[in-house]
């Protein structure tokens, strides 16, 4: 096998050839899921709730996708370090199955399970059944979704990521064009958004199967004599559980801070719909920087795989920089224009005297996220993910709904709904001292005792 860029490109300009085309189309994805939220938005305040809602169980639907894909993607660019071919189509083979199997599981939660989750976190009937009808459509054809998500990480474990950024593109911008028009011309409300972003997903997965077969060539997947592999499987998730239980923290974290602060502030739905709006704004500062993870995670990976030390450590610490540099201009923003954000979700007067003074505080924590996010990507590159989630457990379940819950309570008390933000500056510093300190502990056990080399 000849040797792959990712084992000789320079650094800096490798981290751009592979993230680049990544923070692109996540910037793209962003852009759809908060377009998604101003159409709902511009229904009514309930409709936009109802999305809110949903979005813990959407959210731990797409971390067990990436989650698998995180492995998939780490132990092929290993195998393709290594110059084991066949390997690499092993793993990616085992990989699309995997994705077959948790859409079935979806399928079925999407149809059973949708009205009792939605349920479980308000009493009030409209939201129940609108947030029903859009998790019915998103977790019914999660398919879509699934092998999405899996065929761009096969492209870019082996750092076709241009690729990937035209499928999320052309993804997204179906999304937006078709929003309006099921949600508005076809008078379908939530459903018709929840409509419209499946048929962005699955036309997003059949091109990226497409761009599998025709421009990647250092991948040959046969399912004709495909047998799933106990082996392979286990390696997957052995990085990729991590993965999807630190998504899966995040959906418990959501799911509780809406209980939360529907429960015990004064604003309830509406503090929903801010805590939505936050979600959907911050997309925006931490889609570009899981664009750049995903861009990095396959040149450490391969490079451990080569052995090549110095290029790692350039990596990693050129991934902590861009991630930081991400992270403050978030600060600034919702810091500076916090007014201007929430209008786009049609803020009413009341919304905004909640939403504007905790986009501020919330800005804070956002000093620390750019780091945390890199280091995640670094413990992902190493087959580490153990650290990711641990980090994410602390942050999210030790420290943020605990703190979260006294701080509503306390602020409900004396009339004050803007403490509960707090808890997010707390948690995101909490995990930054975590996240620290187990990187120390991987770099004495695995980059330290590699050998030095040479290479740039």
């Amino acid at each position: 096998m000849e040797e792959n860029k990712m084992g000789v490109m320079p650094v800096n300009k490798l981290i751009i050839n592979m993230s680049l085309p990544m923070i692109i189309s996540m910037l793209v994805q962003a852009l759809y899921n908060i377009v998604d939220s101003v159409f709902v938005a511009m229904v009514n305040q309930e409709s936009l709730t109802a999305v809110s809602l949903s979005f813990p169980a959407q959210n731990l639907m797409i971390g067990f996708a990436t989650g698998t894909a995180v492995g998939v993607n780490a132990l092929i660019s290993r195998a393709l370090g290594e110059k084991n071919g066949e390997r690499a189509n092993k793993i990616a083979e085992n990989g699309v199955f995997l994705a077959l199997l948790s859409s079935i599981a979806f399928f079925l939660f999407g149809v059973f399970g949708s009205r009792l989750f939605i349920s479980s976190q308000t009493s009030v009937q409209y939201i129940i059944d609108e947030g029903t009808k859009y998790l019915q459509v998103c977790c019914g054809a999660s398919f879509g979704i699934f092998f999405e998500i899996m065929y761009e990480r096969l492209l870019q474990s082996t750092g076709r990521t241009f690729y990937t950024m035209i499928t999320q593109g052309v993804g997204a911008i179906i999304n937006i064009i078709l929003d309006p028009v099921f949600i508005f011309v076809f008078k379908m409300g939530v459903r018709g958004a929840a409509i419209a972003t499946v048929i962005g997903q699955i036309i997003a997965f059949i091109l990226a199967v497409y761009f599998n077969r025709r421009k990647n060539p250092d991948l040959h997947l046969d399912f004709k004599k495909f047998k799933p592999s106990g082996r392979f499987i286990g390696e997957i998730y052995k990085i990729g559980v991590p993965s999807i239980l630190m998504v899966a923290i995040g959906s418990v974290m959501t799911y509780f801070m809406n209980k939360i602060l529907i429960a015990y502030t004064l604003g309830k739905e509406l503090s929903v719909n801010v805590f939505g709006a936050f979600f959907k704004l911050n997309s925006f500062i931490c889609m570009p920087i899981f664009g750049l993870n995903n861009g990095v995670i396959p040149i450490i990976a391969y490079n451990y795989g080569a052995m090549k030390k110095h290029r790692m450590i350039k990596t990693i610490k050129l991934s902590v920089v861009y991630a930081e540099a991400f992270s403050i201009i978030g600060a600034i923003l919702f810091f500076a224009l916090p007014k201007v954000l929430l209008g786009f979700f049609s803020a009413t007067p009341e919304m905004l005297r909640i939403g504007i003074p905790a986009l501020k505080i919330i800005s804070v924590s956002f000093l620390f996220a750019g780091a945390n996010i890199a280091l995640s990507g670094v413990f992902q590159s190493f087959g580490k993910s153990i650290f990711s989630m641990i980090s994410s457990f602390i942050r999210q379940l030790v420290v943020l709904i605990p703190v979260a819950y006294v701080l509503a309570r306390y602020g409900l008390s004396i009339g004050n709904d803007n403490l509960v933000w707090w808890s997010y500056s707390i948690a995101d510093f909490a995990a930054s001292v975590v996240s620290i300190t187990c990187f120390v502990v991987l770099y004495k056990r695995i980059i330290k005792p590699i050998r030095n080399d040479q290479t740039e």
